[in-house]
């Protein structure tokens, strides 16, 4: 009977390596279309960026973590961003292996300086820089060419492991 309950308990904290408890699977395609919603949804504009706000019905933080969280159905209000760099939330990358839906981010600092994008897509076929989503101070939601992790600072890129495809 120990031996169940140890191998129990062992599944048990072996699949919350994989994904949070309280996330749910989501699809790429349904990120980026949930990311894309932040951009009209404020009466045509942009959700606008507030640390202190929360968005909508699903009440999500209106900064950049409360963004990713969102788009990827981690749970309201939404996860910090240095939680969203770590396990359980995803897993390390290189940057040449993004995909659509995939984040990058930069956990150090303090709530002013970390910040976190969901990748879209790479603006030129040498991945010198990317198409992103982006919860941002002053201007709220966008969608623009980034070159954050590419060099000369701590992005880094990473896979949210509740995201499926």
């Amino acid at each position: 009977m120990r031996v169940l309950a140890t191998v129990a308990a062992t599944l048990v904290a072996l699949s919350t390596l994989v994904a949070p408890a309280h996330a749910v699977s989501v699809s790429r395609q349904e990120v980026i279309n949930r990311a894309k919603s932040w951009l009209t949804a404020n009466a045509g504009g942009p959700v606008p960026y507030n640390q202190a706000a929360y968005w909508g019905a699903e009440r999500y933080r209106q900064d950049c973590s409360g963004y990713v969280s969102m788009a990827a159905k981690l749970g309201a209000p939404g996860q910090r961003t240095v939680e969203l760099a770590q396990s359980p939330f995803s897993t390390g990358i290189a940057m040449s292996e993004l995909r659509w839906a995939d984040i990058v981010v930069d956990p150090v600092g303090d709530g002013d300086t970390r910040h976190v994008v969901i990748f879209d897509k790479w603006a030129d076929p040498y991945k010198t820089a990317y198409y992103a989503y982006e919860q941002r101070s002053t201007y709220g939601t966008t969608y623009r060419v980034l070159r954050y992790g590419l060099g000369g600072d701590q992005y880094v890129a990473r896979r949210l492991t509740n995201v499926t495809g």
